[in-house]
């Protein structure tokens, strides 16, 4: 089983009609790649906490109908976190976010994950929200110490994080020694600074860049690096597409255990799938048959 943890929210995507109208979708880093592993025939869980309310309701409902294990999520009575994308003309979004007093940051560490978990994917907002965010680093740290392969994606949101320095402290010194693979944007990588040769002698075996229309690239502890080419799409817009990588890969590496990891094969199928998320309005990630 594969783990995905942090925050499911809703996106209020604009629309072209009626001008100035919000279309409200399910969204969330951790959500959409806990939703796009599902969607790929992956046994997953949802380890968050989650509104009682009409949004928390329709958000469980996404990811039971993707056949996701929910034993893991939190209930509150909180609001439901909102994001705000704001649309480039390349189809790419910036965030605004509602976060005060919602429910998904208020998430604990929850009991040892269950034995048969492989995989554990952390990212996003969760991992910048506090008390959740102090959690959800005890939890990769936990993790981790018994084997278990982990994939952080910080999907840095600059509007969020109220002291730079100690948000990179946060990644690069208490975060990274406990991640097997780190997968940024190019724009995650300049706000990270630093090399890539300084995040893996931090402690992650891999580094992923995806370079949206330019593909995905992965260096290796070991010294390899791959690449594989964007899919030319019609683009929509790019929201969920970064989620859908995190599914991707998670959905290859965790298919061999023990196996040498076949990259190039590996960003083909990331590259594959994020970029038919990118030809659909908001997240919405590909089924398994569609590839």
């Amino acid at each position: 089983m594969i783990v995905v943890g942090g925050e499911a929210l809703i996106d209020l995507v604009p629309v072209a009609l009626p001008p100035g109208a919000l279309l409200p979708r399910p969204g969330g880093g951790p959500y959409n790649t806990a939703l796009a592993l599902g969607r790929l025939g992956a046994e997953v869980a949802f380890c968050s906490r989650v509104s009682s309310d009409g949004f928390g309701e329709s958000l469980l409902a996404g990811l039971r109908a993707a056949g996701v294990d929910l034993s893991l999520v939190q209930r509150g009575p909180e609001p439901t976190t909102l994001a705000v994308p704001s649309l480039a003309p390349d189809g790419s979004a910036s965030y605004g976010f509602y976060v005060e007093g919602t429910a998904d940051r208020l998430f604990t560490l929850p009991p040892a994950l269950p034995d048969g978990v492989r995989a554990l994917a952390l990212g996003t907002c969760s991992l910048v929200l506090e008390p959740g965010a102090s959690a959800y680093e005890a939890l990769l740290r936990r993790e981790s110490r018994r084997g278990v392969l982990t994939l952080l994606d910080p999907n840095i949101r600059p509007a969020l994080i109220a002291d730079p320095a100690a948000y990179r402290a946060r990644l690069l010194e208490r975060m990274l020694p406990h991640t097997s693979v780190l997968k940024l944007s190019e724009e995650d990588a300049a706000w990270l600074g630093g090399r890539v040769e300084d995040w893996l002698a931090a402690g992650p075996s891999a580094v992923v860049l995806t370079r949206g229309a330019a593909g995905l690239t992965v260096r290796t502890r070991e010294g390899g690096e791959y690449s594989a080419a964007a899919r030319p799409v019609a683009v929509v817009d790019t929201i969920g597409a970064g989620d859908t990588v995190n599914a991707a890969l998670l959905h290859r590496l965790t298919a061999r255990p023990g196996e040498p990891v076949d990259w190039p094969e590996v960003l083909a199928h990331a590259a594959h799938a994020a970029a038919l998320t990118c030809t659909r309005a908001g997240a919405e990630p590909p089924y398994a048959a569609e590839l």
